[in-house]
């Protein structure tokens, strides 16, 4: 998420979420913090959309209830935007308006704005020219240079060129590659990949790969048919995305060949293609549970292929190495990046951001997307071309960028750490929930119960403690008993009988704290429970 606000007008750009990563225990998503923007909510006029991908329209659903402005998105965002808000009720009445390449929309008293095409590994990709009384700001939105797209919808570089020739203040463009030199590979190749991967499979074939990665689904569908085989989605997310890409227009299934899975049971293997999620190796994917036999409908049977048409994002290695270790001890052929063709990625290399740089030459240039190891290769770039002549800025989340007639310089940061959705609930950073799951995690969980007689204010008989995820039973020997007389010597060596229970629980929490850390060299959670009788 991106905020550009000019005096009274705040227009945002994308609205993501990040997945969690292991030490996350229990979050679902992670969201923007946007009390920079409910303290302004008057000035906010619109969200603006670049593409489908969930890390630009997944906060949507938690985002528009409290901000209630409208969004603007490319059609294909629009339709897979429309059908996660009727999944969310609070969000369900939100306005969200489809936008065409070229047409030009006023927003508020300060922005003019208009999309231009790019390609990227979903289609309708877009970025987003921002007219302002200071002059044209350019966000690529996530992009690359494909000169033969799946969908024959190229890069607009011509427009790209136009609002150069015109003269453009900021630059704020896609980094996520910029580490990788030359060009990045058309998608076209990987749809030659899929055509032999499938012509040659003796089996059924799988293929894994990302819900959003329409082009790739029409490559599959096209392979399939030419093969005369029959195609199954595994996997609610790939569901949706196929309706939705298919009622739209961006998806073409001939007739016949998307059939129910219960269908393909009763097919020969050779005549059946599955797609799944679970390219990332995600635990309740679709493909992971096949690759543990945890699926209800599909197992692995020897002499099926799967493809996993994805690279793992970085921090996913692991998880998909375990997925292929699986699938390949079931007796099935497994494809991946490193040994076939089976993917490329729908970001631009090296030299495609040069050409973007020196079509823009921008006066001031700010790398996005990423992390910050990319976006720092991304102003190396910029540097060595001598453009962005008045600044290159690397920015973080909540860093702000203050643009004038006079330059450009860094401004206070302001709140804009990570949100975490837990269920029903949002978690901000300061939250004492997740270290509490990390430390049960760690070493587990002691409970220690101890009875206080209300009337004589003394301990009634020996505390007792039971444990989880602490050490086995054969483990413990005598710990506990002697965890336990120790909290009993603490209460009884000092007078309880006019300490609340919260003053004892903290007593007890120390004693059994102090305990464990000397006799165990561990450090779980502690429980105390003290009941009054």
């Amino acid at each position: 998420m991106m905020a550009l606000e000019y005096e009274d007008d705040i227009v945002i750009v994308d609205c993501g979420v990040q997945f969690p990563d292991d030490g996350m225990f229990g979050v679902d998503l992670i969201i923007p913090d946007i009390s920079y923007l409910m303290d302004r909510i008057d000035k906010v006029r619109a969200i603006l959309i670049t593409h489908g991908h969930e890390d630009h329209i997944g906060a949507l659903p938690f985002i528009l209830p409290q901000l209630k402005v409208p969004v603007y998105a490319p059609r294909l965002a629009h339709g897979l935007i429309t059908a996660k808000l009727k999944e969310r009720r609070a969000a369900r009445y939100s306005v969200v308006n489809p936008i065409d390449p070229g047409v030009i929309h006023h927003i508020g008293d300060a922005f003019e704005v208009s999309w231009f095409r790019v390609c990227h590994s979903i289609p309708d990709a877009m970025g987003i020219a921002i007219g302002t009384p200071l002059g044209t700001v350019i966000h690529t939105g996530d992009f690359k240079i494909d000169h033969t797209p799946v969908d024959g919808r190229i890069f607009d570089l011509p427009s790209l060129s136009h609002y150069g020739d015109d003269g453009v203040l900021l630059l704020c463009s896609d980094s996520t590659y910029a580490e990788v030199p030359g060009y990045t590979t058309s998608e076209r190749v990987v749809g030659e990949a899929l055509d032999r991967a499938i012509g040659e499979a003796e089996g059924r074939v799988m293929v894994a790969t990302f819900a959003s990665l329409v082009s790739r689904v029409q490559q599959v569908v096209d392979a399939a048919v030419k093969y005369d085989r029959k195609v199954s989605i595994v996997g609610r997310s790939m569901v949706d995305t196929v309706k939705v890409s298919t009622d739209l227009g961006y998806l073409t299934l001939p007739p016949g060949v998307l059939v129910p899975l219960a269908e393909t049971r009763k097919l020969p293997p050779e005549k059946v293609v599955l797609m799944t999620t679970g390219s990332q190796g995600e635990p309740t994917s679709a493909l992971v549970r096949i690759a543990k036999q945890e699926h209800r409908d599909v197992n692995i049977v020897a002499g099926d292929t799967v493809i996993i048409s994805a690279t793992p994002i970085p921090g996913n290695e692991l998880p998909v190495s375990r997925t292929i270790d699986n699938l390949l001890r079931q007796g099935a052929k497994v494809l991946y990046d490193r040994i076939a063709t089976v993917h490329v990625h729908g970001h631009a290399s090296q030299e495609e951001l040069k050409l973007v740089l020196r079509l823009v030459r921008p006066r001031y240039f700010v790398p996005v997307h990423g992390e910050f190891r990319h976006l720092t290769a991304h102003a190396q770039l910029a540097w060595d071309l001598d453009v962005a002549k008045d600044g290159i800025f690397v920015l973080e989340d909540g860093d702000v960028l203050e643009l004038s007639e006079s330059g450009g310089k860094m401004g206070e940061r302001v709140s804009a750490g990570p949100i975490y959705v837990d269920g029903l609930t949002t978690r901000d950073t300061q939250s004492p929930v997740l270290s509490q799951r990390r430390t049960l995690s760690q070493d587990g969980v002691v409970v220690v119960v101890a009875t206080k007689d209300k009337k004589q204010g003394v301990l009634l008989g020996q505390p007792t403690a039971v444990t989880s995820g602490f050490l086995d039973d054969s483990e413990t020997g005598t710990l506990l008993d002697d965890l336990c007389a120790a909290v009993a010597k603490e209460l009884n060596a000092s007078d309880i009988s006019h300490e609340g229970i919260d003053d004892l629980k903290a007593k007890v929490r120390e004693t059994a704290r102090s305990f464990i850390a000397g006799a165990a060299r561990r450090s779980p959670m502690i429980i105390p429970v003290v009941l009054e009788v």
